[in-house]
Order: structure tokens, then C-alpha cells, then sequence
């Protein structure tokens, strides 16, 4: 048989970032912390497009400098640096150990497509019981999601057929949108309750407390 991939988004999939978010920046930015957290993801996307690449860590410092400027809240240089600081805070959902450790008792290989530095994913990657097989992240690529290339250096490293190869993730416009582009079946982890269009996923879950199950179901429809 033909080896299965299951590869993965991370923050916002796998990782609660949104809560490991706001416990780093509320000593600094205290009621005022959601419209930070808001501000933030307008520099992210602008800072991710920037060329040359930008290290996920300066995004991380930049951005959120810059949208503390922008709704006139003071932060110090050293509170603008506690996300990529205190990377370490953000923790994993806890649906995830169990769905993780069903898809391998399926015999599926699992890989990670972050948006991430190579040593920030290091830290993260400590906080599973189990590495993965394979690892993505930004700075290998050179390359920011949406952007194809974290797919297309999964493809080549990994030699996996389409087929064989699904792709779960929270972020509709980062994950769900570049797979379909490629033609690779997607399960929208909707954790977020966005509401986008589910018609770009092959499959939309609530959560991955289904997802060994989704995955099955997925490979035997159409892209």
C-alpha cells in the first residue's frame, strides 16, 4: 500500500493561539489586548508579503509594535517582543494528542505546513508527544501562506501522490484556498466559525475530534 500524508497548519489548527495570544500580550496591552490582537493581524499579512523575507520572529516584534502604534496604546521594545519570547506559552488544543495518535495507529505519516521560524517551531514541536515526520515552515520556504510553496516542497520532499494526501487546517484563506488551488483534498478544521464558503473544502469539521474518520472519508471523494 501506497504511504498516506496528513499534514497539518499548526497555530490556530493544532495550537490554541488565540488564547496563548492574549495571556502574553495582557500584561502589556491589559483590556485594550483584543483590539491589539486585531490591529496585529493587518501588519502580519502586509510584513508577510514584505521583500526580502521576513523572519516570522521580526513579524512577530514588527507587527505588533506597529499596531500598538496605530490604536495609541505605549509598548516598550522588550513587551513587543514577548510573542516570539514567550513562543513557548502557546498550547495545544485539547482534541489534538488523541486525533494525532489515531491517524498514526492508522498508519498515516503526519507533516506540519507552518508559517513559522525554524527555531520557533523547535519550541513548539517539544510540546507534542510525538515529532512529526515531516516539518514546512516559512523560513525553509522563503515564503509565506497562502503562498504555494510550503505544498510544493512538501510534495517534492515527501514524494507523495495526490491521492494519498489530505490537508487539514483552521485558516480558510491561509490553507483551505492554496490546497483546493493544487488540487489536494482539504478538511476545513472551521474552529473559528468564519463563515466562509465550506464549498472550498473538500470536508468541514467543528474540531479534529473526527478527524480520523474525516481523513477516510475524504481520500474516497473528489478533490
Amino acid at each position: 500500500m501506497s504511504t498516506r500524508w496528513v499534514t497539518f497548519d499548526c497555530f490556530g489548527t493544532l495550537v490554541d493561539w488565540h488564547s496563548g495570544f492574549a495571556d502574553i500580550l495582557r500584561p502589556a496591552a491589559g483590556e485594550r489586548t483584543a483590539e491589539l490582537i486585531r490591529a496585529y493581524h493587518g501588519f502580519e499579512l502586509t510584513l508577510e508579503q514584505a521583500r526580502p523575507h521576513v523572519r516570522y520572529r521580526d513579524v512577530l516584534e514588527r507587527g505588533i509594535a506597529r499596531a500598538a502604534a496605530q490604536i495609541g496604546l505605549s509598548l516598550t521594545e522588550a513587551q513587543a517582543r514577548s510573542l516570539p519570547e514567550r513562543w513557548d506559552a502557546l498550547r495545544l488544543f485539547d482534541d489534538v494528542e488523541p486525533a494525532l495518535a489515531a491517524l498514526r495507529a492508522d498508519g498515516c505519516k503526519l507533516a506540519v505546513l507552518t508559517n513559522c521560524d525554524v527555531d520557533l517551531f523547535a519550541r513548539t514541536h517539544e510540546s507534542f508527544r510525538h515529532r512529526f515526520d515531516l516539518v514546512v515552515t516559512a523560513e525553509q520556504v522563503m515564503d509565506y501562506k497562502p503562498s504555494l510553496a510550503h505544498f510544493h516542497w512538501f510534495w517534492r520532499a515527501s514524494g507523495v501522490e495526490a491521492r494519498d494526501w489530505v490537508h487539514a487546517a483552521c485558516s480558510w484563506y491561509h490553507d483551505v484556498q492554496p490546497a483546493r488551488e493544487m488540487g489536494i483534498r482539504r478538511i476545513w478544521v472551521d474552529r473559528d466559525r468564519t463563515g466562509d464558503d465550506p464549498t472550498a473544502a473538500t470536508l468541514r469539521i467543528d474540531d479534529v475530534r473526527g478527524l480520523p474518520s474525516a481523513v477516510e472519508r475524504v481520500l474516497t471523494m473528489e478533490p
